[in-house]
């Protein structure tokens, strides 16, 4: 159960990662975009950390007070839950 849940943790942050260098390179074109409902989606369903990265990484969606804020909110509050699991999991 752990390694399915560290499989979908790496692959759903890797795309939330992807998702957003993806969206700058098709800005950068004037091309079409990923839509930010879309961006959002990926950060909901568990990859908040690896959209965090990839905004700062590719500097993209960072003056977008509602990504700048909700990112790493999001994240914070996954990760607390994903500890919070844990800790329940392991009490006696």
């Amino acid at each position: 159960m752990l390694q399915l849940f560290i499989a979908y943790y790496l692959g759903i942050n890797l795309t939330g990662f992807a998702l957003m260098g993806i969206d700058k390179k098709r800005a950068v074109r004037h091309a079409w975009r990923i839509s930010e409902a879309a961006l959002f989606l990926a950060a909901f369903l568990g990859g908040a950390l690896g959209s965090f990265l990839g905004m700062r990484y590719f500097h993209h969606k960072t003056r977008h007070w509602y990504f700048a804020l909700g990112m790493p909110l999001i994240a914070l509050l996954q990760h607390l839950l994903i500890l919070g699991v844990f800790w329940y999991a392991h009490l006696p």
